[in-house]
């Protein structure tokens, strides 16, 4: 079986990397394929894997270059990625990895992070919501090609795969793929994390891509309003420079750094901060792994990863959760969160059933029976 995994891009770090770590890990002889690729801007294991990148990568090297030129050369680039010759091809993806090029004699399955978000929730994107005029009817003009690109190429998949039911649902409105969607729940790597002994509590964590629909202005807000404590916020994005602006000393920002910094930010922070809706959320569960709670926004995928404080539960909960996402509400969250007894030892056992090894072990059944399949068909 001669397979090839394919990612949107990589010159960046979030969930949807990681998991193309794991589908790698799943089967390592495989070249991954993408659009464009910066080894200085995503995880430093892909260093190790066999990268093909587009010739958009001789243009693009991180995510605000990427941005201004996916439409119309990512979906070009993507195109322009012949993967013929191979019997599978694995997609890890939330916009243009499944443009690439493939014929029907391929099995073609998709982990889909989520429906491609520009294209199908164009209201997640502040600068789409906020524009007038000329530029209101450019996006419309792009959101409606995207859209048919979109649909057209998802007719490809034989077999989606995503993290959670509520996900599913989506793919369903948006792709009508033909074949049921196997729900396989995203994993994170425990031994990159550890529990402190003494962990200092001495500040608040956000980790995160700054962008509209993350909601990390709701965490600055939150604490412009509590002086006392401090919160750092790890991450870049295009409203971070905003964001910066109106912070006071108490609220940090930090980017770049490596694997043993973060997780030893995990392991001494007082809480993690979740204020987004996501489609799934590694993060909050990489908390859980350092033996830290989570102050979540109770909607998306914290409610299939975490288990929530429900007012007599102390030592079997690993979040609390609030339910508007405003200022005062996170602020009101944060004192709760506060008062609860959390069992560390506990929490870093639950963000164990959701380690790696359970994820790749199901990618890769997945893969191989569908292809049996398929093989048993013709």
């Amino acid at each position: 079986m001669k397979i090839a995994i394919v990612h949107d891009e990589l010159v960046r770090r979030g969930g949807a990397e990681q998991a193309t770590l794991r589908l790698h890990e799943a089967f390592p002889t495989a070249p991954i394929y993408t659009s464009c690729y910066n080894p200085q801007n995503t995880y430093d294991e892909f260093k190790k894997c066999d990268i093909r990148p587009s010739w958009f990568s001789k243009f693009v090297k991180d995510e605000k270059w990427l941005k201004r030129l996916f439409y119309p050369f990512s979906i070009w680039a993507m195109r322009s990625i012949n993967l013929r010759e191979y019997d599978v091809v694995l997609i890890s993806t939330t916009n243009c990895a499944k443009y690439v090029n493939t014929n029907p004699e391929n099995l073609f399955i998709a982990f889909c992070h989520y429906p491609f978000r520009l294209a199908w929730f164009p209201e997640s994107y502040s600068e789409v919501v906020n524009s007038n005029g000329l530029k209101n009817r450019l996006y419309k003009f792009v959101i409606n090609r995207l859209k048919k690109i979109d649909y057209n190429a998802a007719q490809n998949i034989d077999w989606f795969i995503t993290n959670t039911p509520e996900i599913s649902e989506k793919i369903k409105v948006c792709y009508n793929p033909r074949n049921e969607i196997s729900v396989i729940k995203s994993s994170i790597p425990c031994s990159n994390f550890f529990v402190s002994d003494t962990p200092r509590l001495d500040y608040y964590l956000v980790i995160s891509r700054i962008e509209y629909y993350k909601k990390v202005d709701l965490v600055v807000d939150a604490f412009l309003k509590m002086p006392d404590k401090k919160v750092i916020i790890v991450g870049t994005g295009s409203k971070k420079r905003e964001l910066q602006a109106k912070a006071t000393s108490n609220i940090e920002f930090r980017e770049g750094l490596s694997k043993n910094e973060i997780a030893d930010l995990y392991a001494n922070c007082k809480a993690f901060i979740f204020p987004q809706e996501e489609d799934y959320g590694l993060t909050p569960l990489e908390a859980n792994a350092s033996g830290r709670p989570v102050i979540a926004y109770g909607k998306g995928g914290v409610t299939q990863t975490m288990i929530p404080y429900n007012g007599n539960n102390a030592k079997k909960c690993t979040a609390y959760f609030f339910y508007r996402q405003t200022s005062d509400c996170l602020i009101d969250g944060i004192k709760k969160m506060d008062m609860i007894d959390f069992d560390h030892t506990f929490i870093r056992e639950h963000a164990e059933t959701f380690d790696q090894d359970v994820f790749v072990n199901n990618i890769r059944k997945f893969v191989l029976e569908k292809y049996d399949l398929k093989e048993n068909k013709e």
